[in-house]
């Protein structure tokens, strides 16, 4: 704001640096629920898959049971 107190009036400096203050304030909050959305309630340590429901979608999933009675070699 002071750098631009020489080139425009007084009030004009204050206007636009209070412009820029907000808009940045709504960038920062628009980013903020982006990410938020994106993440969900995290990123497993593991894999870094994202957390949906309490659960990493790669390490949880169920795995294939062998039915077969004979053991693998």
């Amino acid at each position: 704001m002071i750098g631009m107190m020489a080139v425009l009036a007084p009030i004009y400096a204050a206007v636009i640096a209070i412009l820029i203050y907000f808009a940045m304030r709504v960038f920062v909050g628009r980013r903020r629920k982006q990410m938020k959305i994106t993440v969900g309630k995290g990123i497993c340590v593991t894999c870094g898959e994202k957390i949906v429901e309490d659960k990493c979608q790669n390490c949880d999933k169920p795995r294939e049971v062998n039915d077969n009675s004979q053991p693998q070699v």
